[in-house]
């Protein structure tokens, strides 16, 4: 792991133990249930893209899925296969291995003359990726690296005779605040494991650690040059300080570093050199999630100055951007109202046209919006998924994608239509998704469970479920679910999403209420059975909801806060708290208390059902120990449930499937279906 901390004291531990082997080993008891049976197939079936990258040529696509595992459960491994562009074309398997035994297989790059594929995998041993590269036509996969640790996102110099990849040497675990941490022992100390630039020749395979060996490196983008390389990083741990990341320079050849842009108040992503190689643009904002960046577009000097705001005003959150061949344009996708917007910036006069924009969710890679575009821009490649048609890959010109794989074309949707709603609040508009119960009828009233998404910085969008979105299965058993995009999330701009800001509770929830009387305005929902769930953001936000409302008659809260003075010490990601609180718990404690649940929790009615993963990093267990705690203590109806061995996005899929399960039960058992 990167760094040790004292998660909390031994008595508190004690208990937690105990409700791990008291709770997490019990399964939530099984009954017959068909319609949930078939939300289990839709959710569990879906083959997952996690990357679609389309070569610089433009005449071939290559793309990494999931591998089924036993039964209907997804594994963890997982698959890169290339096609060319044109329909005719086959897909075939790219693979270090004999293309019969599972791998894990991942982060593929092209090199820029579009003949080879660099990727990593664990062939070699399995458990520890390495770099491969193949010729792009076929042919035996050769293994350029034997290294111990974490590997990520190779990257080709433009020359295609070194590929730059992240490495963690000797790293127990993946990168990233949402795996499970590694257990604390004995004493607790700075102990890093820094994510350095690495530099594999490609001919001769010598390996060169090139970053400072204090310095952790989180993306990284090759000048047009080859001589240098653009990278977010910071100084300390890596899950924590991307909060306070600076970019800067590494020269390839020396190691060199300079800082461009140092902490620029904002949270930075997406570093991408100009092919002139004279700026730098990087996507700026107010982000709460490494994965998932979202905010305007900035530019810099290659060699420094004055960043420069490309998109001030803009109503959209770019999260995924390129350079156009001229370096006259950036193209970017992202989030707006909802939905995908795809545009266009001119560096000259920062005009931006939009070029697309659709009630889906399009990307190139996981958790964010994006697309792969070919060198000359004229040919994309995308993942397109919506509530109604699950992912596949599609190839073309913007808006005029080509289905490429059909992986997923023997599901279907087990919850009914879902609609764009819009609501005015205080803030001004305010958009969300409503999903209508399986097998609906306008006939009868139904019960309305609202789920808040995570972040807060990141939005709902139209995609199809999988494992992970309990609330989903929902609508198989009879319920509208209500997804809002309240202030604080994306594709409204910037100020929007800065809107909650110092303001966790307020403004925020009283655009989901408002959006709770807009869905009962147009659909036949029942105003006495409505229920409130979310994950980590979305479960403060549900452990917020119940002690400020007695409106819903049940919550679940997945992974939630409840006492963010408490929380600010336990959590191993603080520096995500300072851009939104305005100063730490222990300058301004009374901003603190009055945004957590526990403050007003004697106000509390609503059975809530509180679950999270042994390991969280993001949101550790005691905050749900000690909502638990509070709501049993004042004879609330209440259970805990913890699950071993799962961080903040769970691995297990049987745990995922205890999740939905358990969920549906308790909905079930408190917003009854009325006779109508």
């Amino acid at each position: 792991m990167k760094v040790k901390y004292a998660k909390f004291s031994l008595l508190l531990t004690c208990c937690l133990l105990l409700c791990v082997g008291a709770l997490a080993q019990t399964p939530a008891k099984p009954r017959s249930n068909p319609a949930l049976d078939d939300a289990m197939r839709a959710m569990y079936g879906v083959r997952a893209f996690q990357q679609a990258v389309i070569s610089p040529d433009g005449k071939r696509v290559a793309w990494v899925e999931s591998l089924p595992g036993p039964g209907s459960a997804p594994s963890a491994n997982s698959a890169i296969y290339a096609a060319g562009t044109d329909s005719a074309a086959v897909a075939k398997r790219i693979t270090a291995g004999d293309g019969k035994t599972a791998r894990e297989e991942h982060d593929l790059a092209w090199s820029a003359d579009s003949k080879r594929i660099a990727f990593l995998s664990d062939a070699g041993s399995p458990g520890q990726l390495q770099v491969f590269v193949v010729d792009a036509s076929g042919g035996v996969a050769k293994q350029l690296t034997h290294l111990k640790g974490f590997l990520a996102a190779p990257g080709w110099s433009p020359d295609g005779k070194t590929i730059a990849v992240l490495f963690t040497e000797n790293a127990t675990r993946a990168s990233g605040p949402l795996v499970a941490e590694t257990p604390d022992e004995g004493v607790v100390s700075e102990d890093l494991h820094e994510q350095r630039l690495t530099l594999v020749d490609a001919a001769s395979a010598r390996v060169r650690q090139i970053s400072q060996a204090d310095l952790y490196v989180y993306e990284f983008d090759w000048a047009p040059d080859g001589k240098r390389l653009v990278v977010t990083a910071a100084h300390g741990s890596g899950d924590d300080n991307w909060y306070i990341a600076s970019l800067m320079t590494i020269d390839a050849g020396t190691g060199a570093t300079k800082t461009l842009v140092e902490k620029p108040g904002r949270q930075i992503a997406e570093p991408r050199w100009s092919r002139d190689g004279r700026k730098i643009a990087f996507i700026g904002g107010l982000m709460s999630d490494e994965p998932i960046p979202g905010g305007d577009i900035y530019s810099v000097g290659a060699d420094g100055g004055e960043m420069s705001n490309l998109t001030p005003d803009m109503k959209f959150s770019a999260s995924n951007l390129s350079w156009s061949a001229d370096s006259a344009n950036i193209i970017f996708a992202g989030i707006v109202d909802g939905g995908t917007g795809i545009a266009r910036v001119q560096v000259a006069d920062n005009k931006v046209v939009e070029l697309w924009r659709g009630e889906e969710r399009v990307a190139d890679a996981d958790f964010d919006c994006s697309i792969s575009l070919s060198a000359n821009g004229k040919s994309t490649a995308v993942v397109r998924q919506s509530f109604t048609q699950p992912a596949e890959v599609w190839v073309g010109a913007i808006g005029e994608w080509r289905q490429v794989t059909h992986r997923n074309s023997g599901l279907h949707a087990a919850w009914g239509k879902s609609v764009s709603l819009h609501w005015t609040t205080d803030i001004g508009t305010v958009q969300g998704w409503l999903t209508y119960p399986k097998d609906f009828d306008a006939t009868k009233k139904y019960p309305l469970v609202v789920r808040v998404h995570g972040g807060p910085s990141w939005a709902v969008m139209p995609y199809w479920p999988t494992r992970s979105d309990f609330a989903m299965a929902l609508p198989s058993q009879g319920y509208f679910v209500l997804q809002a995009n309240p202030r604080g999330s994306y594709g409204q701009g910037e100020k929007f999403t800065a809107a909650n800001v110092k303001d966790f509770g307020g403004g925020d929830f009283r655009d989901i209420l408002a959006g709770v009387d807009e869905a009962i305005k147009v659909a036949p929902i029942d105003p006495a059975r409505l229920g409130i769930t979310g994950w980590s953001y979305g479960g403060y936000m549900t452990m917020w909801g119940v002690t400020q409302t007695n409106r819903f008659r049940a919550a679940l809260a997945g992974a939630g806060l409840a006492n963010f003075l408490s929380y600010y010490g336990e959590n191993k990601i603080d520096q995500w708290m300072i851009p939104f609180f305005g100063a730490t718990v222990y300058d301004d404690p009374e901003l603190y208390a009055k945004m957590s649940p526990i403050t007003f929790i004697k106000k509390v009615a609503t059975p809530t059902l509180v679950i999270v993963g042994d390991s969280d990093g993001e949101c550790p267990p005691p905050q749900s120990y000690e909502f638990w705690h509070a709501l049993k203590t004042l004879g609330v109806p209440t259970e805990l449930v913890i699950y071993p061995h799962e961080g903040h996005h769970f691995a297990n899929p049987a745990h995922s499937r205890d999740v939905i399960e358990r969920s549906v039960e308790w909905f079930n058992h408190y917003l009854v279906p009325a006779t109508n």
